[in-house]
């Protein structure tokens, strides 16, 4: 099975014709090397690697392209030489050691000998990945030493050479599928949950992450090839539908559901809306806390409604629906779609077999009247209590219903991958659910269970964000004011625009404003929610980066308005350095794709399109495209342009938002 070739460009400022690449990859067992000298006789590997006998080892050319390779069993204390470099980016672009090893090529009957001393790294650029005759693609990375051990002074690779190689991977990229994105070795069904509303409640700015966190990692891992399932898991099951129910009885007693004689078909249509759900859900909860008679009252209902009572569970359907919809509507204003829309109710019919499974297994055990499991294992380092599956009075917890969905998502879905978005203030319930999960067998070894959590989205004061009157936001006012200053500002840019065609532009940029915003902050952190600054044309946000893809769009209109086709363009080698650093960060996509997916972080997706529109529209100031008189050379820019445009609105998708025609 071949392996992905890491290849860094040493250039060390003579013969350099005659000695070209070289790279290192470790593996547990070993660690290979390999270069790329399409003109050497012969390639040999020096080192002096502990125990190694430090001898010269050659390398066999494994291919026509002039790829040689050296594999040697990894040595003691080999662990010593571990490194790790990365890009601008936060992509690990290698893991080996520089210090230790050698190379000499021979280009002609004259013996020259190149080592590679003991450096410090000065600059790392990615440079190029480039298709060989191997399985894998090859990773090109330019790398300048500083000095070397003789005095040479090291020096960028001539750069004819690396603007060939850059222009033809980008020839490549530009006319494969998903640029050349490599679909996985084993392609997984993830289920990824996220959302978690609870029904009857509006949505507010505390349920923004998770669904636009989540929307973005569901769509990265698509675009990688995965199947991959949205579960919004509503929280529709417990006290609140009792507090609900009841509150109902009291202002609407003669409604069919709590006659206990009524044989007839309930009501198709529901006896409140969702401003009226709403407004009862949080009078009930208000009452509870003050009236012990009340609250007890909820808890019976609660009990009736779990236990099958006709009416209730017909009353609990119109709640559902009611809410769904209102949900769905509001989703759909931040451009999340769920695949499933389950809850906790659908877990609560597997939780009596769920529960028997551990007892039988001897891992439940009583404490204190409660049934819990021991999840505490030897590397903790703080401390962790057991996680308890029912509480003494027979009642299930969140861990209960989490670990009954995982029953339904094993033996329904068949998951490799269950990802869950929360706020980080919940990791040991999830570390708890997840040893159980493995102890008791209800994923495979092989079962992935991954936890996302994610930090808090505060205002300018640094403290959860509020309404002005202190209050919670709810969501949909939060779009609203976004979008009404996108509004603003479009309507002050764009006389020429109707008022229908500048709220639909600002929909639309008030979107990126907000998804960007947050998902080019790392997950785990907190951040600030700056609407003056999200909602800026400059700087990293999401206006800047659509306002990059829309100057992109109107130059290409224009192009075509001269006559001139976007069909068969050719690109065309750098010729300047913005040209070439465009090309650069282009280049990089296939690598940050793979890194965002692996690590299931949306942020590296938005560091990248920064720099790409960066690199763009320095580009862009820096050459005159539509004015340039060469056929040629003009072409081959729009060519580049139109490449550039087709990266960054497929990132800007799977981060879960689109671009304007014009703005």
């Amino acid at each position: 099975m071949e392996r992905e070739l890491d290849i860094y460009l040493f250039h060390r400022g003579e013969h350099r014709e005659a000695y070209n690449y070289m790279g290192a990859h470790c593996t547990k067992k070993s660690v290979i090397f390999r270069v790329w000298a399409p003109h050497a006789k012969s390639v040999a590997v020096v080192g002096d690697f502990n125990n190694w006998d430090g001898s010269n080892h050659m390398m066999n050319k494994i291919n026509a392209e002039g790829i040689w390779e050296l594999e040697i069993p990894k040595l003691k204390k080999m662990e010593k030489y571990k490194y790790r470099v990365e890009d601008s980016n936060g992509n690990v672009i290698m893991k080996a050691d520089p210090y230790a090893f050698y190379s000499e090529v021979r280009p002609n009957t004259a013996s020259i000998v190149y080592d590679v001393p003991k450096f410090k790294w000065a600059d790392k650029r990615w440079l190029n990945k480039r298709t060989t005759g191997l399985n894998k693609p090859i990773n090109i990375y330019e790398v300048h030493l500083g000095s070397w051990k003789r005095g040479i002074h090291g020096e960028w690779l001539n750069y004819r050479d690396s603007a060939m190689m850059l222009c033809e991977y980008l020839k490549e990229m530009a006319a494969a599928e998903k640029f050349g994105v490599e679909p996985p070795e084993k392609k997984k069904t993830i289920v990824v949950d996220y959302g978690g509303p609870n029904v009857a409640k509006p949505l507010h700015v505390g349920h923004l992450r998770s669904a636009v966190i989540g929307e973005s990692i569901k769509r990265i891992n698509r675009y990688k090839g995965h199947r991959v399932i949205g579960d919004v898991h509503l929280g529709d099951w417990g006290l609140q539908m009792g507090l609900i129910i009841t509150e109902l009885k009291a202002r609407k007693p003669e409604l069919p559901y709590f006659d206990e004689s009524f044989t007839g078909e309930y009501p198709q249509e529901a006896p409140f809306t969702v401003s009226e759900l709403e407004e009862i859900y949080p009078t009930a909860s208000g009452k509870s806390k003050e009236d012990p008679a009340y609250k007890e009252a909820a808890l019976e209902a609660t009990l009736r409604l779990q236990s099958g009572d006709r009416g209730y569970r017909a009353l609990w359907k119109h709640i559902i629906a009611v809410s769904v919809a209102d949900l769905k509507k509001n989703y759909s204003n931040l451009d999340v779609e769920f695949d499933l829309w389950k809850g906790e109710s659908d877990a609560d019919p597997l939780i009596p077999g769920l529960v028997n499974r551990l007892k039988e297994s001897g891992l439940a055990y009583e404490s204190q009247g409660a049934l819990v499991v021991d999840v505490k294992e030897d590397t903790d380092t703080k401390e962790m209590p057991p996680c308890i599956i029912l509480k003494s009075d027979g009642a299930a917890l969140y861990a209960t219903t989490d670990l009954a969905t995982i029953v339904d998502r094993m033996e329904n879905l068949h998951a490799d991958s269950l990802i869950y978005l929360a706020d980080k203030r919940q990791e040991m319930h999830f570390v708890q659910v997840f040893r159980v999960a493995k102890k008791a067998g209800l994923v495979t070894p092989e079962t992935e269970l991954k936890y996302v959590g994610f930090g808090t989205m505060n205002g300018k004061d640094g403290k959860p964000f509020k309404t002005r009157e202190g209050g919670v936001m709810r969501l949909e006012y939060l779009i609203r004011d976004i979008d009404e200053e996108m509004y603003r500002k479009v309507s002050e840019s764009r006389h020429d625009l109707s008022e229908e065609e500048a709220r639909k532009i600002a929909k639309i940029i008030g979107l990126s404003a907000i998804k960007y915003g947050d998902l080019s902050n790392q997950a785990s952190k907190d951040y600030i929610f700056d609407i003056d600054r999200f909602t800026s044309f400059e700087g990293d946000t999401g206006p800047y980066i659509l306002y990059t893809i829309v100057r992109i769009k109107s130059i290409l209109a224009k192009y075509q308005e001269q006559g001139k086709s976007l069909e068969n363009l050719c690109l065309e080698e750098a010729q300047g350095a913005s040209e070439k650093d465009l090309m650069r960060q282009l280049c990089s996509f296939n690598a940050m794709m793979d890194s965002a997916c692996e690590e299931t972080a949306p942020h590296k997706i938005c560091a990248y399109i920064y720099d790409l529109a960066n690199a763009f529209n320095k580009f862009y100031h820096e050459t005159k495209i539509l004015a340039e008189e060469d056929q040629k050379k003009q072409a081959g820019w729009i060519a580049l342009l139109k490449l550039t445009k087709e990266v960054l609105e497929t990132c800007i998708d799977v981060l879960g938002f689109s671009a304007p025609d014009r703005m």
